[in-house]
């Protein structure tokens, strides 16, 4: 699966970061890590909580994760493994080093994991086309240049090719261009196990096994001397089997392949409204279990209603939580806008 899955996006970019720095200044790489410590955290622990303002991420309701952090270059893994007893007769000296990749630049990692929608409140897809998946990333991209445009503007103005953004739209396209597809998901909210896309292994064998037989069978009745079998010769029957037993093989690697490429459905209240709602709706109710303990049934009938008509349940828009917060009743952040 690449990108999208379970209704979601997950989306990586690699921004490279400019060589050097300004004069009499700090590198450009250095002023991308100050920049992204100057991020005010979300409010997910008591420490955090003591921050004034609340995360930048935290001014969407489509955001459930993002990260950001620089990648100065890859990790050399050492040297290649390899057999002792070849390597020594091909006379490999292991004394001198291995070629070692290197990035041409330091990069602004972007990973983030957001509803795949183009707009707030639409239903999360269960397919996505990879037209449709661009759309949702530039939808996205926007989203952010309106929220938290100035904090893009102070991290992303240390990167390649980020002169030229002066728009939502420019800031999209800038994005596309760094965008690196992602096969890994990294969340989970399922109430339940998804359908996952089982493969007809039985099924799958038996098409490759059939004519895998036949071919044998017809190439030892060839060998033992049966030049034909139902009025055709075996010699032809076998390579016919043989040609049909890889072209099974190759179809039935590609089915497994595409199976395993489907993205898995959306699961039940999978959307970050929706999410921010339970964890709303969860403080709440927990609050009113404690507060009518031992009251009769006709005031705990009337008080329910009246929790009913104040948090609204199947309203996933008023009243809720906050993006950002750990709960409801914690110290509220200020929106620095």
């Amino acid at each position: 699966m690449a990108d999208f899955d379970s209704g979601h996006l997950f989306l990586t970019y690699l921004i490279p970061i400019k060589a050097g720095g300004p004069k009499d200044d700090v590198s450009y790489r250095q002023k991308v890590r100050i920049e992204l410590a100057r991020l005010p955290p979300a409010h997910q622990s008591p420490a955090t909580q003591k921050t004034k303002y609340a995360a930048p991420f935290a001014r969407n309701t489509r955001t459930h994760f993002a990260r950001m952090f620089v990648l100065d270059d890859v990790v050399s893994n050492g040297r290649n493994r390899q057999d002792v007893l070849v390597a020594t007769v091909r006379g490999v000296n292991t004394i001198d080093p291995e070629h070692v990749d290197r990035l041409n630049s330091a990069y602004l990692v972007f990973t983030a994991d957001i509803d795949a929608v183009e707009e707030d409140g639409d239903p999360l897809p269960a397919t996505l086309s990879p037209e449709r998946q661009k759309r949702a990333r530039l939808s996205y991209a926007r989203l952010l240049w309106d929220t938290m445009g100035e904090e893009i503007e102070a991290i992303f103005g240390n990167c390649h090719g980020f002169e030229s953004v002066t728009s939502a739209a420019e800031f999209g396209a800038y994005l596309e261009r760094c965008h690196v597809e992602t096969t890994m998901p990294y969340h989970d909210y399922y109430l339940e196990l998804p359908k996952f896309n089982d493969l007809p292994l039985k099924l799958l064998i038996g098409v490759v096994a059939v004519p895998a037989a036949v071919a044998v069978l017809a190439l030892v009745l060839a060998l033992f001397g049966m030049g034909s079998l139902w009025g055709l010769s075996t010699l032809l029957i076998a390579v016919v089997g043989i040609v049909a037993t890889v072209a099974a093989f190759i179809g039935a690697v590609r089915y497994a392949n595409a199976n395993g490429a489907k993205p898995l459905a959306p699961g039940r209240h999978d959307d970050l409204r929706t999410v921010l709602k339970a964890l709303y709706t969860q403080q709440a109710f927990a609050d009113f279990v404690a507060d009518h303990q031992g009251e009769s049934p006709e005031r705990l009938h009337a008080a329910f209603g009246d929790f009913i008509a104040r948090h609204a349940p199947g309203d996933v828009a008023q009243p809720t939580q906050r993006p950002g917060v750990i709960s409801s009743a914690a110290p509220q952040p200020q929106a620095r806008v």
